[in-house]
């Protein structure tokens, strides 16, 4: 069999031209490439700016005006917030289809980082504004840009791992770490501003965050990731080639001006705007788009046998995902709102930000990511690793146990009518299952996607990965704002439906461990 790894790097050196090695063969980063070193920052400082302005827009949303805030409901604060996040992980399917066809990975990722730089400070100088416009037009280039970066920086983590197996897996694990490291400080940092000193402070500091990241990529990634995702997928015949490319630019054309177009009507007030409908509308919408794209894709995207059984695999992981987001992803809706009501936030006599509740998960993560990294590759050597249904199988359990311990101090909270604030400890210690649910889940998925996707579709499939988290982003949009002061009761019934739905999907998916594992067998047979 022909070799498919793309051909080294090739540098010149006055007249003379030598083959550099190329990105995958470096192992100067505790073992993995010095690629990974640049991805890991890169994300770093996007998931600093994304979660350290993500916990503070329900808080925003929802407060007084004479707080500075925008005086929403609840429920329509939350459902916003679903809804910018699932736009979020939305936008990476088209931003995967404008790398694969267009830009290629590597322009991909920095046209998103400059989109959501600038993002950032449309909504940093929204301060200055008596309009809410650049708040909502940050919002959504906030959300192109990271349709762009977000999915195709994952696929080049995937490209410096041709070989795949054991070690791609702790190379997306210590991926993690980075996404997790921002995550921590931008919710701190962020946070602490915003809510203590002004919404405005919190917001521009996330801004400065991205900038950083962006310089980052910019500076590094041309000596750290050769020629690695600077060509977009290409048809064999140049004239098609052409023409894909041309049909590809226009695409993109007629989108941006519908989109630029809708937000100009929303903004005139000719078109009414309900967070709730909208957010209700597109889970339905996304259900649906999801179910054709597969099916577009299986009956009608040239799969041979073998990637069919794979892409049926992606399938079922994406449905599960979803299932795990829609409980995960409450943190910045009813987890945060609980921790800003309910939770005793006072260390050593200063009072922490409710969102800075939100770095406990990160804190998690990055502490125990190396463990769950070092856990898949001893299994792997050991012939005995756990296959990725397994694995999401045991993450849904983690996060329902993680719920599960919520139940106790929301009952409490009914009984005494919210009279007395419960320990943090509660938080805590949900959000530490929930942590080890994300690590036997979101690293293992990203891994699954790049390496059971076919390689021409390999942008379009991480950009399937990020919609199950859409879709769980705006179910747990709907959802999130049942915690209110005003009705305790519907906080112990929103954790316990939660926990019900999360042990049911998780016998569900490990029923079907071995049929999955016997039908990916026969698939590697055939391939």
């Amino acid at each position: 069999m022909a070799s498919t790894l793309p051909p080294p790097a090739t540098v010149d050196i006055g007249t003379t031209t030598v083959d550099a090695p190329p990105p995958w063969a470096d192992r100067s980063f505790f073992g993995h490439p010095r690629g990974l070193a640049t991805l890991f920052l890169t994300e770093l400082w996007e998931r600093f700016s994304y979660y350290g302005l993500r916990p503070l827009l329900v808080l925003f949303m929802s407060a007084a005006l004479a707080q500075g805030g925008f005086g929403f409901t609840r429920p329509q604060a939350s459902a916003v917030v679903g809804i910018y996040a699932a736009s979020v992980y939305l936008a990476s399917l088209p931003g995967g289809w404008i790398a694969d066809r267009l830009l290629g990975l590597r322009r991909a990722v920095l046209y998103g980082a400059v989109l959501i730089t600038l993002g950032h400070l449309s909504i940093g100088l929204s301060g200055f504004a008596v309009s809410k416009l650049p708040f909502f037009l940050g919002l959504v280039l906030i959300v192109l840009g990271t349709g762009l970066l977000k999915s195709n920086a994952s696929a080049m983590v995937g490209e410096l791992y041709p070989e795949g197996g054991a070690r791609r897996d702790a190379g997306f694990s210590v991926f993690y770490m980075g996404i997790n490291s921002g995550a921590i400080v931008g919710q701190i940092v962020a946070g602490q501003l915003g809510e203590q000193v002004g919404w405005h402070w919190g917001f521009g500091i996330a801004g400065f965050g991205m900038l950083a990241g962006l310089i980052t990529y910019a500076v590094r990634a041309p000596r750290t990731l050769g020629t690695l995702g600077t060509v977009p997928s290409q048809h064999p015949d140049p004239a098609i080639d052409a023409a894909r490319r041309t049909t590809a630019a226009r695409a993109v054309g007629v989108a941006v001006l519908a989109l630029v177009a809708v937000f100009a009507l929303a903004a005139a007030g000719f078109v009414s705007v309900d967070p709730q409908v909208i957010a209700r509308s597109m889970t339905f919408v996304l259900g649906g788009t999801t179910i054709a794209y597969f099916a577009y894709i299986f009956t009608a995207g040239g799969l041979t046998t073998a990637e069919r059984a794979r892409v049926v695999v992606i399938f079922l992981l994406f449905i599960f995902a979803a299932v795990f987001w829609a409980a995960f992803e409450q943190a910045p809706t009813s987890l945060n709102l609980f921790a800003k009501d309910f939770t005793e936030r006072h260390i050593l006599g200063v009072e922490v930000s409710a969102s800075a509740f939100q770095s406990i998960n990160s804190v998690f993560v990055v502490a125990f990511a190396p463990v769950f990294a070092a856990l898949w590759e001893r299994l792997g050597r050991a012939g005995r690793d756990i296959s990725a249904p397994a694995k999401f199988s045991l993450a849904l359990v983690l996060a329902a146990i993680g719920f599960g311990i919520m139940l106790v101090p929301a009952r409490a909270l009914v009984a005494t009518r919210g009279a007395l604030k419960v320990s943090a400890w509660w938080l805590t210690v949900s959000y530490l299952f929930q942590s080890w649910g994300e690590l036997c889940l979101s690293p293992v998925g990203l891994s699954s996607m790049t390496q059971l996707a076919p390689r021409r579709y390999v942008g379009q499939m991480m950009g399937i990965w990020f919609l199950a988290l859409s879709v769980g982003n705006l179910i747990a949009g709907l959802v999130g704002g049942s915690v209110d002061p005003e009705k305790l009761a519907q906080t112990p019934a929103l954790f316990l439906w939660t926990t019900v739905a999360l042990l049911i999907a998780a016998v569900a998916l490990a029923v079907l461990v071995v049929p999955v594992r016997r039908m990916l067998a026969a698939s590697t047979a055939t391939a």
